[in-house]
């Protein structure tokens, strides 16, 4: 029997070696191997995302803010029923199948399913209790008051490899600044594919991005809005807009178009309507023009307010064409006062031969007309001058009264205000003031870009632009006890080489008060029905607007 115990002792201490080698082998040789494999299977490199910057009006109210939402991610290498998966979170989450498939397809560790998950979906599919399905908290974009400067805004959508961006308006043209800087963290999950510790990577540290506090006021955006739609409806318009500017620094106080959208929903919207109408429309502006060309014959010293027009007793012919005032109602010898109230297109040939192409190009250049006003907006365009050698009779004459020649609203406020601003043009401006991560502040100061006009020839339009709204076409729908500078315009829409007298793009431009002005502001009514003149359709609008914005500012009238 000896042997036998001998046979047996050999075997045991055979077999005890063989076991301590193969823990040998795989806790001393193959540790970091395993290490690393258990790490692969267990944990993946994620992003971690910043939050992105606010966007505040001037009176401390967010219209672009952020709200919790989560992302749903899957760890397909443990995931052991996945047509079930597929089938039961598909409608939960609004994906189709296909695409979850797909997803679940890849020999990964963490594969994103859909970003912008709310906390009750979050809770039903967490009541599946599915294994390798986890959540990760981020933050969404959140538009508080719905549509409210949506052209100003913009919105927040994907790029190429599905992280967030900005389009169009602020969203879009601070982009860069908004969203901050993504870092990445290894991710440690535990069987059911839960996070349950995230390391920060070497070198790659998550900025918040910056906040932005604007120049626009949310009362008075409101007020805008709520009003530039009712004169839609009433005066049966296509759309419209309007634009309020503090003249003296060049801060935008409100900008509204119509149609418009919801930057929330931006998806469900016509791709036409993402833009902002106000820096990237062009048009004719009409009469609306005649202060500047006015303004700079009045800085050259080739007309003053009493000069009289030779040419003003009847249509004036140019190059072959006959040109006619608006209401075809002709006053010989009538003076530039008189021309301006009663926006008398002969009077601004005359005005505009005075001048010359050389100098009328040199003052609209001033003005800024022909170049882009460099306000923070995405999308602005500036339709160019022509060069000197392609100035005709008729384009110089017709440039006097606004035809023939093409502007942005933006760029025609942004004209205008320097004669608000004592012949000082400013750079026109949506944001104030920027708010770092680490809570620095650097305020956006103001810049005077040209003083196209002396703070004399201002003075001087400014009066014959007083007298044209208490005197002119639309003085029925002047504000009584308020000094206000403005004008009207109504431009006929090009159609095929002719001019449409059907339609037409009617406006009214002006400031107030008038002597210190706290606001410009223009506002566009696009083909109305009720009638094609800007005294009866646009006029009304602006000095709806105007009266409560007066009362806002706490300005009662004198009288």
């Amino acid at each position: 029997m000896t042997w036998r115990y001998r046979f047996i002792f050999i075997f045991f201490l055979f077999s005890f070696g063989l076991i301590i080698f193969r823990l040998f082998y795989w806790q001393v040789v193959k540790a970091q191997e395993l290490s690393v494999l258990a790490e692969y299977q267990y944990s993946g490199i994620v992003k971690m995302l910043p939050n992105r910057g606010e966007i505040q009006t001037s009176d401390n109210f967010p219209i672009a803010a952020n709200k919790v939402s989560y992302l749903i991610f899957a760890n397909p290498k443990i995931i052991k029923d996945k047509k079930r998966i597929i089938n039961e979170i598909s409608p939960i989450i609004d994906v189709d199948k296909a695409s979850i498939s797909a997803f679940l397809s890849f020999d990964k560790v963490w594969v994103s399913l859909k970003s912008g998950i709310d906390d009750k979906t979050k809770k039903n599919i967490e009541a599946l209790n599915f294994t390798g399905i986890g959540f990760e908290q981020q933050s969404s974009r959140f538009y508080p008051e719905a549509s409210l400067a949506a052209h100003l805004l913009g919105f927040v959508g994907k790029n190429e490899t599905g992280a967030d961006k900005g389009y169009f308006g602020l969203e879009g043209y601070y982009d860069r600044l908004l969203r901050g800087k993504e870092g990445y963290a290894v991710q440690i999950q535990d069987a059911l594919g839960r996070p349950i510790l995230s390391k920060m990577s070497d070198n790659s540290v998550t900025v918040d991005g910056s906040s932005i506090k604007l120049s626009i006021d949310r009362s008075i955006q409101f007020l805008a809005e709520q009003k530039l739609k009712e004169g839609i409806e009433m005066y049966g318009a296509s759309g419209g807009m309007v634009g309020i500017m503090d003249p003296k620094t060049g801060g935008m106080l409100a900008m509204a178009s119509f149609p418009t959208f919801t930057p929330q929903d931006y998806q469900d919207y016509s791709e036409d309507l993402y833009k902002n109408p106000f820096v990237t429309n062009t048009f004719e502006p009409g009469s609306t023009f005649k202060p500047l060309v006015m303004s700079g014959a009045l800085e050259e010293g080739l007309v003053k307010p009493d000069t009289k027009c030779p040419i003003c007793g009847g249509p004036v012919s140019v190059g072959g064409y006959d040109l006619h005032t608006w209401n075809d109602k002709y006053y010989k010898d009538t003076n530039m006062i008189d021309v301006i109230k009663r926006s008398d297109n002969t009077g601004m040939v005359f005005v505009a031969q005075k001048l010359g192409v050389d100098k009328m190009i040199d003052y609209l250049t001033k003005f800024g007309i022909g170049n882009l006003t460099n306000i923070d907006l995405q999308g602005e365009v500036a339709p160019s001058l022509k060069p000197k050698n392609a100035w005709y009779a008729v384009d110089l004459a017709t440039t006097g009264f606004g035809q023939g020649i093409s502007v942005t609203p933006i760029g025609l406020l942004d004209a205008f205000s320097a004669i608000a601003n004592r012949g000082k043009r400013m750079e026109p401006h949506v944001v104030s003031q920027v708010q770092s991560p680490d809570g620095k502040i650097a305020k956006i100061l103001p810049k005077t870009v040209d003083t196209p006009i002396s703070g004399k020839t201002a003075k001087i339009m400014t009066e014959m632009l007083v007298n044209a709204v208490n005197n002119g076409e639309a003085s029925w729908a002047r504000l009584k006890g308020y000094r206000i500078a403005g004008k009207t315009g109504t431009a006929s829409i090009p159609v095929k080489g002719h001019y449409d007298p059907t339609k037409t793009i009617t406006s009214f431009i002006g400031f107030a008060p008038a002597n210190d002005p706290k606001f410009v502001m223009l506002v566009i009514l696009d083909k109305p029905t009720t009638s094609i003149y800007g005294a009866e359709t646009a006029a009304p609008v602006f000095f709806d607007i105007a009266k409560d914005l007066l009362l806002y500012y706490g300005i009662s009238p004198s009288e």
